[in-house]
């Protein structure tokens, strides 16, 4: 209770702050729109604060704004930055672009799912997830290199490789595994014919329809397909391996943002559990990171899974290795 006034307060005091000024943030988000549109709405009715956002595609999502935020830096737009992953949001702060703040409503998110300078804090994730189709598959296969084996020549899925959390994954294997075993993952997958689409989305619309009976896309889109009937399942990979790589949102306040004060009031309104309880049970399916908020139905408990240990902070950016990657799969 003493927190949720401390909370309330902070968020009070940003908002009458803001009220003397221009009442409005800008928000660049490179989540989808159906999802970020509700909070928000939601903040505007609360607050009386516009947001005027700017959303990225889905085949190019974080990068185009990344891009953005990098050439804008003599003259920010933005004022917030709500990015569906971490590893360009770390890159960012490395080029300057980020101003660091700690939102009083973030206390309860653990130190791994934060920068620890105050850059950027995570929150909702998302799991990469191996998806495949019930109907045609009885036994799925349960690591990323089961992928590459005889048995799944030509039935493989996955987004490409040089954008959005299939990019991010990539550079988490990079982290974790090393640039030659990754390397030799993705040879591995490409000589087996792995088809590469457009987004997470279309990988799950492939195994959905039977074009493709497995793929690898993040554990939102598997659920938005099993609401609408589709016949596709989930499994959560290298659980007896590295572990499955659990992808937080980040957001975080740009340096020299025209709306600073509103920035941080939404910066503290989007950190609330009550908003990653909403992201859980909506139809974005994230998971929280606070133990106690309810994940979405059926999704188990972060702490009963092998998580991929993955430094966000010190991460390597995808483009270190765009050009290998590029390269192998251009061949």
């Amino acid at each position: 209770m003493k927190f949720a006034c401390l909370f309330a307060a902070a968020a009070a005091l940003a908002s009458h702050a803001c009220s003397r000024g221009s009442r409005e943030v800008v928000v660049y988000a490179s989540v989808d729109e159906i999802y970020a549109r509700g909070i928000f709405e939601a903040f505007t009715r609360e607050t009386g604060i516009a947001v005027r956002a700017v959303y990225d595609t889905e085949e190019a999502k974080t990068l185009g704004l990344v891009h953005r935020l990098l050439a804008e830096r003599g003259s920010p737009r933005a004022d917030v930055f709500w990015n569906g992953e971490c590893s360009r949001t770390a890159l960012l702060d490395r080029e300057g672009i980020l101003s660091p703040y700690r939102p009083p409503t973030a206390e309860g998110i653990g130190a791994s799912w934060r920068d620890p300078d105050g850059a950027w804090t995570g929150f909702g994730a998302r799991a990469r997830v191996i998806v495949y189709n019930t109907n045609r598959v009885q036994e799925p296969p349960a690591t990323l290199e089961e992928l590459t084996r005889p048995p799944w020549k030509g039935r493989v899925a996955m987004a490409n490789p040089l954008f959005g959390t299939t990019a991010t994954h990539v550079a988490a294997l990079f982290h974790v595994r090393g640039e030659a075993a990754t390397l030799r993952l993705l040879e591995a997958l490409r000589s087996n014919g792995v088809r590469l689409v457009g987004g997470n989305s279309h990988v799950r619309d492939l195994v959905a329809r039977g074009d493709c009976d497995v793929g690898l896309t993040d554990s939102d889109d598997v659920w938005i397909g099993k609401e609408r009937g589709d016949p596709v399942a989930m499994v959560f990979p290298d659980q007896d391996v590295t572990g499955t790589l659990i992808i937080p949102n980040s957001v975080a306040l740009i340096r020299g943002a025209p709306h600073s004060t509103c920035g941080r009031a939404f910066i503290d309104y989007l950190l609330r559990s009550e908003t990653e309880g909403r992201l859980a049970s909506g139809r974005a399916r994230q998971i929280p990171v606070r133990p106690e908020v309810p994940g979405p139905e059926g999704m188990p408990l972060l702490e009963r899974l092998k998580i991929m240990n993955v430094d966000w902070s010190r991460l390597e950016p995808p483009e270190v290795f765009l050009e290998k990657v590029r390269s192998l799969f251009a061949s």
